[in-house]
């Protein structure tokens, strides 16, 4: 079986010098290729690569298309059994790919997999994007395994073990290529953010299992291209969450949560008005009249979804309010969410 690490770069020069040497020296499987795809950088990042990392292939676009649609034009290009989709950002650990690879050849109906992910400036405590594996709650909202909204955990080994999840984190994960094509890989239009949860939900919905392998570590940054405080970055999760639940939502339960969410998105704005930060409240009314907008162009996709969907009900999806249960009830740990 073969497998490709595709790292996604936008001017990410300081990354690629910092991290992709400890990749190189720390990938010893064989059979596995080391790519780079460039996003039209406009930095040092193509020159770097050709003079300090000849080994590594280089894939070239044409135009920044986003982290959804860079990858789908640059995984066209690459054959391997396993995409392994890794952040710029992100320092690997000795033998950190076998226990992913090892786990996927032994679980055919695994189409996804992740490893631990710590943050690399709190190196003791679970990274915000993906943590010890992703779940979302019954409104779309979604947290992990060691960090429920802005709470991170410290790592105590209490996420150690294999566990389903709902969703494996864009920072750093393996899926099969054949199970990626086959449901339409990410969605372009998402551009950036809550595309790999939209990715997971239809791997989900047609009976795939997707894991977390707590056995590999790696350490994220984060941030690295948008700051968490940016009202773009509020805009595209905002406005990209209410497209993923349209995609993929049942339709029993689509009219109803799609109103909760209309109370939920506007509830947030009012916090972020209060708080000081009020372009990003406004990038929430922008992303609400955005997804209006865009929502006929979905209605093809929904149907396929809809259509090729084998069960409704996921265990991985928290039948409660993650903002109820972490602001009113403090509920800050996912031990916690669950009673223990």
């Amino acid at each position: 079986m073969t497998t490709a690490i595709v790292i996604l770069n936008w001017n990410g020069e300081k990354y690629l010098q910092q991290f992709l040497p400890i990749l190189i020296n720390n990938t010893s499987l064989t059979d596995v290729e080391i790519i780079v795809a460039d996003n039209a950088s406009t930095d040092s990042s193509l020159s770097i690569l050709q003079e300090k990392f000849p080994s590594v292939r280089t894939i070239i676009l044409d135009q920044n298309y986003g982290f959804a649609g860079g990858y789908n034009k640059a995984l066209a290009q690459v054959n391997a059994d396993y995409y392994v989709l890794l952040n710029s950002d992100v320092e690997i650990t000795p033998n950190w790919l076998e226990p992913l690879i090892n786990y996927m050849n032994e679980h055919e109906h695994v189409a996804a997999c992740q490893p631990k992910i710590r943050s690399f400036f709190s190196r003791s405590h679970f990274e915000h994007a993906g943590a010890a594996g992703g779940f979302i709650d019954k409104f779309g909202f979604p947290f992990c395994r060691g960090r429920i909204l802005g709470t991170a955990e410290e790592d105590k080994g209490q996420y150690d073990t294999i566990s389903d999840i709902f969703w494996a984190t864009g920072a750093c994960f393996v899926v099969r290529s054949k199970i990626y094509w086959k449901v339409g890989g990410l969605d372009d239009a998402f551009f950036a953010h809550m595309e790999e949860v939209d990715l997971c939900w239809r791997l989900k919905c047609r009976g795939y299992r997707i894991v977390c392998i707590p056995e590999s570590t790696v350490y994220h940054i984060g941030g690295g291209t948008l700051n968490v405080e940016s009202p773009h970055k509020t805009y595209l999760n905002f406005r990209n969450n209410l497209l993923m639940l349209y995609k993929n939502l049942p339709t029993k339960l689509l009219k109803n949560i799609m109103f909760w969410r209309f109370v939920f998105d506007y509830m947030a704005a009012i916090q972020l008005f209060i708080t000081g930060k009020p372009r990003n409240a406004i990038s929430i009314f922008k992303a609400r009249l955005h997804f209006k907008q865009m929502q006929p162009d979905f209605e093809e996709k929904r149907k396929e979804n809809i259509l090729f969907s084998t069960c409704d009900n996921q265990s991985e999806v928290l039948q409660k309010s993650i903002v109820i249960e972490y602001y009113l009830k403090g509920k800050k740990t996912f031990s916690a969410l669950l009673g223990k």
